[in-house]
C-alpha cells in the first residue's frame, strides 16, 4: 500500500501552516485525493510529498510559484529531462542575473553611506570632535 499524507503530517514535516498548503494546492502545485464526508479530508500521495518539497526548494532559490509550477510539472514527464534542464537553467540564468543586479545595486548604496560616513568623521575632526562610538547592530540569524 503506497503511503499518504494528512495535511497536518506535511505542515508538521515541512514546518508550514495548514493554510500555506491549501495555497500551494489552489496554485495546482499539490493534487491530493479527497476522503470522508463531502471529501473534506485531503490525502496527499509521496508525489504530492515530492512537489512540496521541491516547491519549496525552487521558493528558496527566489523563482516565482508559477515559474516552480512549471518546471515540476516537467517533472511528470520522465523523458522530457532535456528540455526540462534546460528550462530549468533559463529560469536559473534570469534569476541570477536578478539576483547579481541587487548586489551591485546594494554595493552602491553601501559605497555611498561609507563616503558619508567618511565625509562626517572629516568633518567632525575638523571642527575638533570625535565621533561618538558606532554600536553595531547584531546580524539576523539565517532562517
Amino acid at each position: 500500500m503506497a503511503t499518504t499524507y494528512s495535511i497536518s503530517d506535511l505542515a508538521r514535516e515541512f514546518d508550514l501552516t495548514t493554510r500555506a498548503i491549501r495555497f500551494y494546492e489552489d496554485m495546482g502545485l499539490l493534487q491530493p485525493e479527497r476522503s470522508g464526508p463531502g471529501g473534506r479530508n485531503r490525502v496527499y500521495s509521496h508525489r504530492d510529498r515530492t512537489r512540496l518539497k521541491l516547491t519549496l526548494r525552487a521558493k528558496r532559490l527566489g523563482l516565482s510559484l508559477t515559474e516552480a509550477k512549471d518546471l515540476i510539472d516537467m517533472y511528470d514527464s520522465p523523458r522530457d529531462t532535456g528540455p526540462q534542464l534546460q528550462k530549468f537553467l533559463v529560469v536559473l540564468d534570469a534569476h541570477k542575473r536578478e539576483l547579481e543586479a541587487q548586489m551591485a545595486e546594494i554595493q552602491a548604496n553601501l559605497d555611498e553611506v561609507k563616503a558619508h560616513e567618511k565625509d562626517a568623521r572629516a568633518l567632525l575632526a575638523k571642527q575638533g570632535e570625535k565621533p561618538t562610538k558606532v554600536v553595531k547592530p547584531i546580524k539576523a540569524s539565517k532562517a
